[in-house]
């Protein structure tokens, strides 16, 4: 049975927060896969993996055809062709409880601000807890740690 984290945006952007996140779940010897609400965010996202760090490399793809090879795999779809152990959803992305059985974990990062996307989570957290699934809400400190909530 998969953890599933949700993490509340209100200090940072997803752009400060994902590429930590991603560098931690490779350590673990994990692959991801990074479902985005939009092809425009996958691509996004893709271009600040290649520069968001001068010190870092997070070895990644967007296109399908080198999926298979990419630890962390970028998409708008709901494909998985690298073997994730992690799912994250990302910029309103969605996918049902059952579907996410099949992963060590999910990773849900919403905006606080985008009532739409609390909205989204809180029917995501409800969906997660009728599956049986364990699920953990993680929201910011004023210092910008995570902290666990619920």
């Amino acid at each position: 049975m998969p953890e599933v984290l949700f993490y509340h945006l209100e200090r940072a952007s997803l752009e400060s927060v994902l590429p930590g996140l991603l560098e931690r779940t490779l350590e673990r010897g994990w692959k991801a896969v990074v479902r985005c609400g939009t092809r425009e965010t996958a691509l996004r996202l893709d271009e600040l993996l290649w520069t968001y760090s001068d010190d870092s490399f997070l070895p990644h793809s967007a296109e399908l055809a080198r999926a298979a090879d990419q630890p962390v795999f970028l998409t708008a779809e709901a494909e998985i062709p690298n073997g994730a152990h992690l799912l994250f959803l990302v910029d309103n992305a969605k996918a049902q409880a059952p579907e996410i059985g099949a992963f060590v974990r999910c990773v849900t990062i919403f905006d606080g601000g985008d009532e739409g996307a609390v909205a989204n989570a809180r029917a995501f957290w409800k969906a997660v807890k009728d599956e049986g699934h364990d699920a953990t809400y993680w929201k910011q400190t004023p210092q910008g740690r995570w902290e666990k909530q619920a």
